[in-house]
């Protein structure tokens, strides 16, 4: 008998776990695997968070991150999942796409299909590590769409965090769309406004600086939105634990 791997079949001698799984896991595997997780009480319970419920199954993230590790980095997969339209499909889609792979256009239609804030916030973690997320930054900061204009704010935030490499300098340009974004007084917006406001200033002491300067500007504005996210922001970034931290990086 022919022991050999069929043709187009994974080689059991050589795959190593990871890629084995990837390889094993079907599109219509993980949706039945979602299908399975669903908890319809959980989804009432999202939906007190201002969650989507349209498609939604009811999965903890800590649930879908622990399959998106079984699954790995798939990212044809990835574009299926999230053309099934399923709340949570679309989130595990952004855990295993391959942001070098993500095209400006893919980026695009996913972004105008964000329905909800938890969706949004986590793909933007995997918009953050595009090489063109920069210029996507401030094409959605300009949007009318409430979830697409949360999008940009949502990854100025997860640069600040993650992006070690970035000089003080480019965050400039992000505190200048931070100011013009304040006066956006959709719940979803200026709380991502004042994320990424909150963020950028706790990266250094010198921006923290910038920051706390940007954030007096902003509450002198005629708008209830700025002042509630200078008020906001000011709070933590004066916060002395927050001082002492960035003294001691």
């Amino acid at each position: 008998m022919d022991s050999r791997p069929a043709e187009g079949a994974p080689n059991l001698r050589t795959c190593n776990p990871r890629a084995l799984r990837a390889a094993l896991m079907t599109y219509h595997q993980v949706i039945t695997r979602l299908k399975r997780l669903a908890d319809p009480k959980n989804v009432a319970g999202m939906a007190r968070f201002g969650i989507s419920q349209k498609c939604t199954l009811g999965i903890s993230i800590p649930t879908l991150r622990r399959l998106a590790r079984e699954i790995g980095r798939d990212h044809d997969l990835a574009l299926r999942l999230w053309k099934s339209g399923f709340h949570e499909a679309r989130i595990l889609a952004g855990f295993v796409a391959d942001p070098a792979r993500l095209t400006p256009a893919q980026a695009e239609r996913w972004v105008n299909d964000f329905d909800s804030w938890d969706v949004c916030d986590q793909v933007a973690a995997l918009f953050e590590q595009m090489p063109f997320a920069r210029k996507k930054i401030r094409q959605w900061a300009a949007s009318d769409r409430e979830f697409v204009k949360r999008a940009a704010f949502a990854v100025i935030a997860g640069l600040a965090v993650h992006d070690k490499a970035a000089g003080n300098g480019q965050y400039e340009p992000f505190l200048q769309l931070v100011k013009r974004g304040s006066t956006d007084d959709r719940n979803f917006v200026k709380k991502a406004v004042n994320w990424a406001l909150r963020s950028i200033g706790k990266r250094n002491r010198r921006l923290n600086r910038r920051a706390i300067a940007v954030a007096k500007e902003i509450a002198r504005m005629d708008s209830n939105a700025a002042r509630w996210i200078a008020a906001d922001a000011l709070r933590e970034l004066r916060n002395p634990a927050v001082r002492l931290r960035l003294q001691a990086r």
